[in-house]
């Protein structure tokens, strides 16, 4: 199997110096930090290593001298659209956030054969461009190192409140998270929060290891690693699933405007309770409370999204694609 990821770190300023720069950033802020994207094809490695399938990672030279094998390009763009490729080509899950930003991707590219993206909302988004071609495939969650194994801490507080607002911030956090919390308090539920951006695995191992139960807020996600990772713990979610339009402010509303999203993609009765908004926080946050102890968060990710189980579905992809290739 041929696999490509590459971050985009084109020249700025003159011929080739994105390689001292690249150097200098190295020097001045460390090693770089990994991010959603990167981590797509990370697991999708180590869920590879796992089943035993072996593989060439950004092997150009390899590719180009066989270019009847097919070609796994996970991410970026950038990898397909610059370089011409003769090869048959799955491309994705780490592309652009929608196919309007190339509707015509099979017609210029007629050898990519398949277009994966993370989710089933998303994939519906996809489908009015890239119609059967376009297939929802998640990347795998760690289930060791995000284990209950991991977390044995007490479990001081009943919440972690995990921040995930992107746009309209200090709205949401005036309207709804300190809505919320007022509602906590009330209730003498104790919680600590943690907010997207600004924390690393090991704050949230140990916030998510002193509390018995956590508050998922985002307007929607495409797979959602941190989410799945808390419910790899073993502890249940009282997620915000606010439903309707897709709120990008790229694209929302004047380019693209598309409905039903989730913010939680990936979900069973086993991994919590949902609720819309305020008006029906109350009465989840009741149920949630009610059946704390009956949820299994993460007897769901182990039966649907561990790095074996993804990794499998997709040499399931590159099978099928294969064989219509003969």
């Amino acid at each position: 199997m041929n696999i490509f990821y590459q971050e985009p770190d084109p020249d700025r300023w003159l011929p080739f110096d994105r390689y001292p720069r690249k150097l200098i950033r190295r020097i001045v802020r460390g090693k770089e930090k990994i991010g959603g994207v990167g981590q797509v094809a990370i697991n999708l490695l180590k869920g590879l290593d796992k089943i035993g399938v072996k593989y060439r990672f950004n092997d150009f030279a390899y590719i180009k001298q066989h270019p009847d094998e097919i070609a796994c390009i996970v991410g970026k763009p950038e990898v397909l659209f610059n370089r011409k490729w003769k090869n048959p080509i799955i491309f994705g899950s780490g592309i652009y956030s929608h196919s309007i930003e190339c509707p015509d991707l099979l017609t210029k590219y007629p050898n990519v054969k398949r277009v994966l993206v993370p989710g089933e909302w998303m994939r519906k988004m996809f489908e009015n461009d890239y119609g059967n071609s376009v297939i929802a495939w998640p990347t795998g969650i760690d289930t060791e190192k995000w284990s209950p194994e991991h977390v044995p801490g007490i479990k001081n507080f009943d919440f972690l409140i995990y921040d995930k607002i992107r746009w309209e911030h200090e709205r949401y956090s005036r309207e709804l998270v300190d809505a919320l919390k007022r509602s906590l308090d009330e209730k003498r539920l104790t919680y600590q929060t943690i907010t997207y951006g600004h924390y690393d695995h090991a704050e949230l191992i140990s916030k998510i290891s002193n509390s018995k139960a956590a508050i998922f807020l985002c307007e929607h996600e495409t797979q959602g690693f941190a989410y799945q990772q808390i419910l790899a713990t073993n502890t249940p979610i009282l997620a915000w699933d606010r439903g309707g339009y897709w709120q990008d402010p790229y694209y929302y509303p004047s380019k693209v405007r598309y409905q039903p999203v989730s913010s939680v993609p990936y979900w069973d009765r086993r991994c919590g309770i949902k609720f819309t908004g305020l008006e029906n926080f109350e009465n989840s946050l009741k149920i949630f409370l009610e059946n704390l102890e009956s949820f299994k968060p993460r007897e769901y990710i182990m039966e649907n999204l561990t790095l074996e189980k993804c990794a499998e579905h997709f040499v399931q992809i590159v099978a099928q694609v294969k064989q219509e290739l003969k």
